[in-house]
């Protein structure tokens, strides 16, 4: 097998624009993944193109095959370990790579749930702009049994190298919707029968609801919370109690907390 050995090879240029830029990843419809972890959790069948490091390749090409990956495919990409490291996005590359297509989901596919016994339970984060709280709460939602998350506002980008990392492999699971208009796509849930809860500091204790119902939690900007015109799409505001003089939680452990309260709910009443 040949090994790239210069960071002038096309293929090369192109992994390293795929992880710092966004719009080219919309444009291609893919996304960069790393690590034996994540190469663990990959639907196979929407990996594109795999690159490994050459001490990588030694050590994985066997366990690569009983994943199910063709190590004989010329989308395998073996390259010298200084150039691993020159496109690597972690601090300490572990020699995988894998560009995986996007999985398109819309909002028929958030709704679809609707119509099922068990009452769905969505996350609706507006402006959500650190990428490990937008990982940490797609993780968490698997967890809790979250049926979909709609991302709006000036969130993020849920494929960027840090979110898909803090996802530990949930990320091709838990549905999601990048929503162009999210004023919109609330109305949707909403028309579906979605009752809007949103965390604000001016709400209703979280544990005076009933949540054993189809729900969606309005979850706002780490440092501004909802915008009043999103807030005012909820058909109720609530708080997390609070003791001492904490005035707010991180947005990723809000949204954690209200997603097992209605798991609660609905598992152990």
């Amino acid at each position: 097998m040949d090994i790239i050995t210069s960071n002038k090879n096309q293929k090369i240029k192109d992994l390293q624009k795929l992880n710092r830029d966004n719009s080219y990843r919309r444009k291609k419809g893919v996304f960069v993944v790393e690590g034996i972890r994540m190469f663990v959790e990959l639907p196979v069948d929407r990996v594109k193109q795999v690159v490994l490091s050459e001490s990588a390749w030694n050590r994985y090409k066997t366990e690569l095959a009983h994943m199910g990956f063709n190590t004989e495919d010329e989308s395998l990409l073996v390259v010298k370990d200084y150039i691993y490291d020159s496109i690597s996005q972690t601090k300490s590359p572990q020699g995988l790579m894998a560009v995986v297509e996007c999985i398109n989901y819309t909002m028929t596919d958030l709704l679809a749930v609707c119509g099922r016994e068990k009452p769905p339970v969505y996350l609706i984060l507006e402006s959500i702009q650190d990428p490990g709280n937008m990982g940490t709460i797609i993780r968490s939602s698997e967890a809790a049994g979250v049926a979909g998350i709609l991302i709006g506002g000036m969130s993020c980008d849920p494929y960027s190298s840090k979110v898909v990392r803090s996802t530990m492999g949930a990320i091709f699971r838990v549905p999601f919707v990048i929503s162009d208009n999210l004023l919109e796509d609330i109305d949707l849930l909403k028309k579906s029968g979605v009752s809007l809860y949103g965390a604000h500091l001016d709400g209703t204790p979280l544990y005076d609801e009933n949540l054993n119902k189809p729900v969606a939690f309005l979850i706002g900007n780490e440092g501004n919370g909802l915008s009043d015109e999103v807030a005012a799409t909820a058909d109720c505001l609530i708080r997390i109690p609070m003791s001492g003089q904490v005035e707010s939680l991180n947005a990723a452990i809000s949204a954690t907390l209200l997603a097992y309260e209605a798991y609660r709910q609905r598992s152990f009443q």
